[in-house]
C-alpha cells in the first residue's frame, strides 16, 4: 500500500484511477475519511496568490447527509457533475436535479404524481409481469450477459411502460441512454475528446427530447391512463412537453441505469458470498427488506454528486467556505464509513441498521423514485431466483469508465434452464 501521503494525493476526477482495483479505490477512501474527510482536490496549477480550482471532497456520511439537507447553503443549479459543463448539456444530462427552488419545488410537485404509494402498490402486477416476460426470453442454453438479458432490460421496460411509451422505442431509448451517461467510455462514445463527447450526448439527447416531445404533446391533445399523461395532462399545473421530454432523460437514467446496476451488482455479490445467497434463499420474505438494503449500500449505484457554496461564511463543521466553492458528496464512501456501519466491508443480508446514502442524503434532492427501485429489486431478484435457483456470475463484471455511475457494462452469468 501507498504510504497516506499518496493515498491523499490521488486525482478522484480522474478516470484512469477509477480503472485501479475496487479494494484498492476503497482503501484510498478509508484514509480520505480517517485522516482528511474533507479534503480539496485541485484542478489546475493555479499562479502564485490566485484562487486554485478544483473541489473539497467529503467522504463521512455525517457530511453527505448535512450537505444534501441544506440546499440552500449547498446548491445543484449550478452544476451537479465535477467539471462544469455548458447549460445546455447539463439541463439534458441533469433535468430537475440540476435546480433549486422555487423551480425545483414546481417540477418536483408535478412529476411526484406518478410516484405515490397508491400508484407504485398498483404497478406490483405489472413488474411481475415484465420479469415473467424477460425471464421467459432468457436464453435457453443456460448462458447469457446478464447485463443486457435481464438487468438492463427489466427497469427500462417498467418506466416504459408507466410513460405508455411503445416497445418499437426500447432498443433506441436503451441505446441513447447508455450515451448520455455512459459517455466516458469508449464502447458507448469512441471519439473521446471533449468536442466527441460532447456532440454525441447533444445528439442522442436532442433525439430522446424529440420523441417525448412527441408522445407528450398526442396526450396533451388525446389524454391516455399512463404517466405522461399524468404529467403533461392532469387538472393540476401540468409539465410542458419540452419540460416533460427533458424529465424523461432523468427518470431513464435514474431508473434504469441505476437500478440496472444494482440488479447487476446484486448478482456479483451474491455469487461471491454463497452463504448470504443461501441464507437469503432459505427464507426470501425473512431476509427480503435487510437484503434490498444492504445490496443498494453495496452497490452505491451513483457514486458522487456535486453541490455548490451559496455564499461566504457558510459553514460546515469546522470549516468555512466562500460562495461558488464546489463539494462534491461522494456517496460510495459514506456507505463504508466506519463511524455509522459495522464492518462496512462486510456483505452482510442481515444488517439491520443500514442508513445507508444509495439515494442521496435526506433533502431536497432525495429519490423520488427509490421506491420504486426497491419495488423492482424486490420482484427481481424474487422471480429470478424462483425461475433460475442457481444461477450465478461467471468470471468478473466488465465496469463502466465512469467516476459518477457504479456501472456494469457486461456481465456474464450461467443457470440451469428450465425445460
Amino acid at each position: 500500500m501507498a504510504e497516506s501521503g499518496e493515498l491523499l494525493s490521488v486525482p478522484l476526477h480522474d478516470l484512469s484511477w477509477w480503472e485501479r482495483p475496487a479494494d484498492e479505490r476503497a482503501s484510498v477512501f478509508a484514509e480520505l475519511r480517517k485522516n482528511s474527510p474533507r479534503k480539496f482536490i485541485p484542478l489546475d496549477d493555479a499562479a502564485h496568490g490566485a484562487k486554485r480550482k478544483g473541489f473539497w471532497a467529503l467522504t463521512t456520511h455525517a457530511d453527505i447527509v448535512e450537505v444534501s439537507r441544506r440546499s440552500d447553503d449547498f446548491c445543484s443549479g449550478e452544476g451537479t457533475q465535477i467539471f462544469d459543463q455548458p447549460a445546455a448539456l447539463r439541463e439534458y444530462r441533469g433535468s430537475i436535479i440540476d435546480m433549486d427552488n422555487p423551480e425545483h419545488a414546481r417540477l418536483r410537485k408535478i412529476v411526484s404524481r406518478g410516484f405515490t404509494s397508491r400508484n407504485l402498490a398498483a404497478l406490483r402486477t405489472d413488474i411481475e409481469a415484465t420479469v415473467t416476460e424477460i425471464l421467459d426470453a432468457m436464453p435457453a442454453d443456460g448462458s447469457c450477459d446478464f447485463v443486457s438479458s435481464f438487468a438492463a432490460l427489466l427497469p427500462l421496460r417498467i418506466i416504459d411502460n408507466m410513460l405508455g411509451i411503445p416497445r418499437e422505442h426500447e432498443a433506441f431509448i436503451l441505446e441513447a441512454t447508455n450515451v448520455i451517461l455512459g459517455a466516458s467510455d469508449a464502447e458507448y462514445v469512441s471519439d473521446q475528446s471533449g468536442a466527441g463527447i460532447h456532440r454525441a450526448v447533444t445528439q442522442a439527447s436532442e433525439k430522446l427530447i424529440a420523441l417525448l416531445q412527441e408522445l407528450a404533446e398526442e396526450r396533451v391533445a388525446e389524454p391516455r391512463d399512463d404517466l405522461i399523461t399524468k404529467l403533461v395532462a392532469a387538472d393540476d399545473e401540468n409539465l410542458t412537453p419540452q419540460e416533460m421530454a427533458k424529465f424523461f432523460i432523468l427518470l431513464v437514467g435514474a431508473g434504469n441505469e441505476t437500478t440496472r446496476n444494482v440488479i447487476s451488482h446484486g448478482l456479483h455479490v451474491l455469487t461471491q458470498h454463497p452463504d448470504q445467497r443461501d441464507l437469503w434463499l432459505s427464507d426470501y420474505d425473512e431476509h427480503k427488506q435487510t437484503a434490498i438494503e444492504e445490496l443498494l449500500r453495496w452497490a452505491s449505484p451513483v457514486i458522487h454528486m456535486r453541490r455548490t457554496v451559496t455564499r461566504d461564511g457558510v459553514r460546515l463543521g469546522d470549516m468555512e467556505f466562500s460562495a461558488g466553492d464546489k463539494v462534491v458528496l461522494w456517496y460510495n464512501s459514506g456507505n463504508r464509513d466506519e463511524d455509522v456501519f459495522d464492518d462496512p466491508e462486510v456483505f452482510d443480508i442481515t444488517r439491520d441498521y443500514n442508513p445507508h446514502v444509495a439515494f442521496g442524503g435526506a433533502g431536497a434532492h432525495f429519490c423520488l423514485g427509490a421506491h420504486l427501485a426497491r419495488l423492482e429489486l424486490d420482484v427481481a431478484f424474487r422471480m429470478l431466483f424462483e425461475r433460475f435457483p442457481d444461477i450465478h456470475s461467471v468470471g468478473e463484471p466488465v465496469p463502466l469508465r465512469a467516476n459518477f455511475l457504479n456501472g456494469i457494462k457486461h456481465l456474464s452469468a450461467e443457470y440451469t434452464p428450465v425445460r
